[in-house]
């Protein structure tokens, strides 16, 4: 999608990163780029998207809120993209 060298860490190991945090109570890997069906299954409290998008952006947003849950747009950690991560290895060599 968006190179050979991406992504830097595997879907496993983004999976261990996020289970180990103590507000996240599970998480889904899913090969759908549309994730409706699992987001209507799970029924999350809580549906976070990146703050670069808008709520009607969200794929099951409507669901979420329709049910009770809330939709957040978070906005990404400082140095945290994997461009900027790429970068910093490719400039420390």
């Amino acid at each position: 999608m968006k190179g050979p060298e991406r992504p830097i860490q595997n879907e496993r190991s983004r999976a261990i990163v996020l289970a180990a945090s103590g507000s996240v109570d599970a998480v889904a890997l899913f090969e759908d780029d549309r994730p409706l069906a699992l987001i209507t299954e799970v029924m999350p409290d809580v549906l976070i998207k990146g703050a670069a998008y808008t709520i009607d952006q969200v794929v099951g947003a409507d669901v979420v809120q329709a049910n009770g849950g809330r939709v957040a747009l978070e906005e990404q950690m400082l140095n945290q993209s994997t461009t900027g991560i790429a970068k910093r290895i490719r400039v420390a060599g």
